[in-house]
């Protein structure tokens, strides 16, 4: 086995030299080895070397149609397809875990020749975000599903950037509705899971971009929106008793807030005498230090409160 798969790259080397001799001796090494994969002793080292010389009889076809590379990809991702539906045929055999390896590296080889136009990238991407969700199906390759998810919102992300979107919403939104979905989902089979586990990560890619637009927006329309959902996501959160949501939404309006405001309290302190300012803070110190007892009592009480949000 060792000397054909040796003798193979030799050959497939020595065929370069001439267009027609690449396709056929590619062509002809795909199918000795897919004959020699339907055999168990041979089958875990075949079966992976017919997709290795697939891969490249596909890379050949499309240099010999005079094709650039990203078009190549299409056909290169067709392979890693191939891998996978035979891969679910042989699962749990010996033969499994080397077809979908030969499969990844036929998928990783796509998206590099696809790296060079956004859109031909986008798409290989979805085929591969398809493929990666079709392998899910099977019970014993449910991570797979993650690995779907990823794609899919890589795709999202390379078609927005080829549309030339820059609004950062766009991007993060087709990672905000998978995160709190599966969050969602998460606790629905374990009440007790923390709700930054569930949902932290989900509403903090959904309102940090935001959040860092908006400080520098002039305009007042991306403050009013974020400002209204913080607000929503805070009460959500003091409904229903979760930290993640009251934590964040609480945090993100109040600094939304401190923006919109931080020009109209600059005006007001200029207009003010200076003995005002330090006036006021002493007053506020003293206040504070009258009722410290109390706002000693009123914070345990709070943290009490909060430490029994999930």
């Amino acid at each position: 086995v060792v000397l054909a798969l040796v003798t193979s790259v030799d050959l497939a080397l020595v065929s370069l030299a001439s267009e027609s001799a690449t396709i056929g001796v590619l062509v002809a090494l795909t199918l000795l080895f897919a004959g020699a994969g339907t055999r168990p002793g041979s089958g875990p080292f075949a079966a992976p070397a017919s997709l290795v010389h697939a891969a490249a009889l596909a890379c050949a076809i499309g240099a010999s149609a005079g094709r650039p590379p990203h078009h190549t990809a299409l056909l290169v991702v067709v392979v890693s397809a191939v891998a996978a539906l035979l891969a679910a045929r042989s699962s749990g055999s010996p033969v499994t875990v080397p077809v979908e390896g030969a499969g990844a590296a036929a998928g990783l080889l796509s998206l590099a020749l696809a790296a060079t136009d956004l859109p031909m990238l986008a798409l290989v991407l979805s085929v591969g975000g398809v493929v990666m969700a079709g392998t899910a199906i099977r019970p014993d390759r449910r991570a797979a599903g993650h690995v779907a998810v990823v794609l899919f919102v890589l795709a999202a992300w390379v078609r927005l950037a080829a549309w030339d979107v820059t609004t950062p919403e766009a991007y993060a939104l087709p990672v905000t509705v998978p995160a709190l979905v599966v969050g969602h989902l998460s606790r629905r089979r374990d009440p007790a899971l923390s709700s930054w586990t569930a949902y932290g990560a989900g509403l903090g890619l959904a309102l940090v971009p935001s959040l860092l637009a908006a400080w520098g927006d002039p305009h007042w329309f991306r403050p009013l929106l974020l400002g209204t959902a913080a607000l929503a996501v805070t009460l959500v959160g003091a409904r229903s008793r979760l930290q993640a949501p009251l934590v964040l939404g609480g945090s993100v309006l109040a600094l939304v807030a401190l923006h919109e405001l931080a020009p109209y309290v600059a005006q007001v302190v200029g207009v003010l005498p200076r003995w005002a300012p330090p006036a006021l803070a002493g007053a506020v110190l003293l206040a504070m230090g009258a009722t410290y007892e109390q706002r000693l009592r009123d914070a345990r009480r709070v943290r009490e409160v909060f430490a029994r949000f999930h």
